[in-house]
């Protein structure tokens, strides 16, 4: 359905015109060869702390950021090579759901008018059977039609949530990118938000690309885990053994199943990207257990087990 293959994205530092000499030290690998793919009716979840890579990642994959370097291919076609038309498909059929709906939904607009805006775009419907699909999706989203008045502003965090994946929703599409769905929300409602996900994968074959920063959230939810640190992809495993069977080192400090891993680690880096200038594995200064070849070549996902790859020296 979709496949990542070995993207970049790089980002210019510095201040003034000479910010923009690319030296490699002024060049911050926010993406680093990552890749992956998502299987028809797959969830994919993508864990990592902040800094990791992961929204840029989402950016790029829904080519909303153009890459450096790599692929993405959506049901074998390349997506940045993509004509207007098929561009056009793809962005119907391929939508992003944001951390923070609050900037996504335009706060001048009523809810019945944010609805409806991608149908128009699209050209989906006459007026009646853009009336009707508003309404039924907003049954499966969990709200009231009488909220079709409203502004965003006049609805809770969990509402303007719903008002977003419903907004999604009505294009019909096959993948969802859910980049944070739930950061920011009450607990019991950041449950509901995640059970409706699955429910609605459930109910439409949806595939879904999970971004979060939260462990349980992925672990529960994915039927595999991709683990980013500092714009890698370093481990992909099973969601059902990602608590017990992680064997990256960073993966094992995230879930604590490594004591040598110590409260430190987390203040020595893990917030900064890769500069082109760094060699090596990017958990080098940060890992306990480096060899030599961890400070000479960047260790690429090798499989270490049926289904289970991990971008390490040490791990056999």
């Amino acid at each position: 359905m979709l496949e990542v293959q070995g993207l970049c994205k790089h980002f210019l530092v510095g201040h003034g015109p000479l910010g923009r000499f690319q030296h490699p030290d002024h060049v911050i690998r926010a993406v680093d060869g990552v890749s992956f793919t998502v299987a028809e009716g797959e969830v994919f979840g993508i864990v990592g702390e902040s800094g990791s890579g992961k929204t840029t990642l989402a950016r790029v994959v829904l080519r909303l950021s153009p890459a450096d370097m790599g692929s993405v291919r959506y049901r074998g076609a390349e997506v940045f090579g993509m004509d207007k038309a098929a561009l056009k498909r793809f962005r119907r059929e391929v939508q992003p759901v944001f951390q923070d709906a609050d900037s996504t939904l335009d706060p001048r607009q009523h809810v019945a008018s944010i609805l409806e805006e991608p149908l128009l775009i699209h050209g989906v419907g006459s007026g009646e059977e853009r009336r009707r699909a508003i309404r039924g999706v907003l049954g499966q989203v969990n709200l009231s039609p009488s909220l079709l008045s409203r502004h965003p502003s006049e609805l809770s965090g969990g509402q303007r949530q719903r008002v977003a994946l419903g907004r999604a929703l009505l294009l019909e599409p096959h993948v969802i990118i859910a980049d944070e769905p739930t950061s920011g929300l009450d607990p019991i409602v950041a449950t509901q938000i995640l059970a409706l996900l699955l429910k609605l994968r459930r109910e439409r074959s949806l595939s879904l690309v999970l971004i979060s920063h939260d462990l349980e959230t992925v672990a529960y939810a994915s039927d595999r885990v991709g683990v980013m640190y500092r714009g890698r992809m370093v481990e992909v495993i099973g969601g059902d053994y990602f608590r017990e069977g992680a064997r990256h080192p960073y993966s094992r400090f995230l879930l604590g199943l490594d004591e040598s891993l110590g409260e430190t680690v987390l203040q020595e880096g893990v917030h900064e990207y890769v500069h082109a200038s760094e060699s090596g594995c990017s958990y080098l200064h940060s890992c306990p257990h480096h060899v030599h070849d961890c400070h000479v070549t960047a260790p690429s996902l090798r499989e270490v087990a049926p289904g289970h790859l991990v971008a390490c020296h040490v791990v056999k």
